[in-house]
């Protein structure tokens, strides 16, 4: 029976849960489960929460303002050291099309120069879909000896259990990156800030894991507040403050039951559009661009946006840049014209034709409507405020669609949230994350919640799915630190 040595469980009724997952292991129908730990070995247990997209979504990687919610739903990492040098890694998680176990040894991350690099990382992790989540773990282990020159001199066992649901767009991929990244640094006693925590688990996802993601997801997972917005300028990840949701005012996750992927053809050809958008716009400014290496990212020297497409203003990309934009441009083209982007993360296909137009103006809108939306929630809003509030949402959501990363599902259940309006105590909604489906953020009245329950009644009357419903809020990893536990 374990006990808590270090730590509280803080009332979290899913801390509680998960401890008693971990004294009922030997019962576990997965053998490696329950011949996980050493008895007489301390554990390390850390808890990263999912996020609700409030505001601001795919326009982080342009240096936009974001609203972030940390979720009820979480993903517990338990971690003991191994003297073996070895990486045994068993996810509770169901799924048959994934392996629940996965091992490696430390030394497989190292070459006769030091830590092999992270496309070599990537290229075995990818090699068999099978194992490939693997790489949201072990990776942070490549990423401490890469960015943070940690020789490890003990392996790991971790055990990794979610309610954080995958596929939903609420940062399943976060949250277990931030979880694990906390156990280690715990474990091993690396001392790490939660924002530069945030900015090593997304290049466990960029560069280990192959997804272009942004930082607002890991920032969210490891510096949120329960019951707090979290304002994020993704320049590249500062801090700016955290805003306490009104007391009547509540925010919910509707999942539309449409699978969304960071790493899908969509966001990559939005995100890859978005910066060439930025690149275009430096070259009419007359901006010095230099190419770092032939086929790299360019370096732009940018006296007046400072590097984030996000930072011009609606008045100034409409009068100066957006006519001046072509609405798409093929791959090749597009690198003979102006030789690169300067995302260190994508890779543009020559064959591709690539969105601009709509991309840019969305990164650039997004920003300004944000910006807006902080403002307004920021005070007890009225009918009158939380009717523009719902605006904002509903122009974020049709800026999503105009990208190509709606859905039918996220359309519908916008369209039902606006039906059923202020009079049922619902003012906005919108497609949140990367989009392509996942899950829609709604604003309402805190009393409004049957209003909430009977969209998703009728929602599931058309289509056959019933939505989860995302309700309420907890903190982010470092507000809840890490446990140590030992058997008693």
């Amino acid at each position: 029976m374990y006990r808590i040595i270090h730590g509280t469980t803080q009332g979290l009724p899913d801390a509680t849960a998960f401890i008693e997952t971990l004294n009922r292991l030997e019962q576990h129908p997965l053998p490696e489960a329950r011949r996980l730990f050493d008895k007489e070995g301390e554990l390390i247990v850390t808890r990263a929460p999912g996020r609700l997209d409030v505001m601001g979504g795919i326009a982080d990687y342009s240096g936009s303002l974001v609203l972030e919610l940390p979720i009820q739903e979480a993903t517990f990492a338990a971690l003991q050291r191994d003297p073996a040098r070895r990486l045994k890694i068993v996810s509770l998680l169901p799924d048959l099309a994934r392996e629940a176990v996965f091992e490696m040894s430390l030394d497989d991350f190292r070459s006769e120069t030091g830590p092999i690099d992270y496309e070599t990382a990537r290229a075995r992790f990818q090699r068999d879909p099978k194992r490939s989540w693997a790489g949201y773990v072990a990776g942070v282990f490549l990423t401490l000896m890469r960015e943070r020159g940690i020789n490890f001199p003990d392996g790991a066992r971790i055990l990794i259990d979610s309610q954080v649901p995958e596929g939903k767009g609420v940062s399943s991929s976060a949250a277990l990156e931030v979880a694990t990244m906390q156990a280690v640094a715990a474990a091993f006693d690396i001392q790490i800030e939660p924002r530069e925590l945030a900015l090593l688990c997304q290049m466990v996802e960029n560069l280990v894991v192959g997804a272009p993601c942004g930082v607002m997801d890991q920032m969210t997972a490891s510096c949120g507040q329960a019951n707090k917005l979290l304002a994020l300028l993704c320049q590249p990840a500062e801090l700016c403050r955290m805003i306490a949701i009104p007391e009547r005012v509540a925010l919910w996750g509707l999942d539309s039951g449409v699978r969304h992927a960071v790493t899908g053809a969509d966001y990559a050809t939005v995100r890859i559009g978005t910066f060439m958008g930025y690149r275009i716009i430096a070259e009419l400014a007359g901006l010095k661009v230099q190419e770092a290496a032939p086929g790299g990212p360019v370096y732009i020297d940018d006296p007046y946006w400072r590097g984030y497409l996000s930072n011009l203003t609606p008045s100034q990309f409409e009068q100066s840049f957006s006519a001046h934009l072509p609405e798409r441009i093929r791959g090749a083209e597009f690198l003979s014209r102006y030789r690169g982007t300067t995302d260190k993360v994508t890779r543009i296909d020559e064959g591709r034709i690539y969105p601009v137009r709509v991309p840019t103006a969305h990164a650039v809108y997004e920003h300004h409507r944000v910006r807006l939306y902080a403002e307004l929630i920021n005070r007890a809003p009225g009918e009158r405020r939380l009717e523009l509030l719902g605006e904002l949402m509903y122009q974020s959501h049709a800026s999503y669609s105009a990208c190509g990363l709606g859905s039918p599902g996220t359309d519908r259940l916008v369209q039902l949230v606006r039906e059923a309006g202020p009079k049922r105590g619902l003012y906005g909604a919108k497609i949140t994350g990367g989009g392509s489906g996942g899950t829609v953020a709604v604003l309402g009245r805190r009393d409004a919640i049957e209003s909430v329950v009977e969209v998703a009644q009728r929602y599931a009357q058309e289509t056959g799915y019933r939505p989860y419903i995302f309700s309420g809020s907890s903190p982010g990893s470092a507000a809840y630190g890490h446990l140590k536990l030992r058997d008693s």
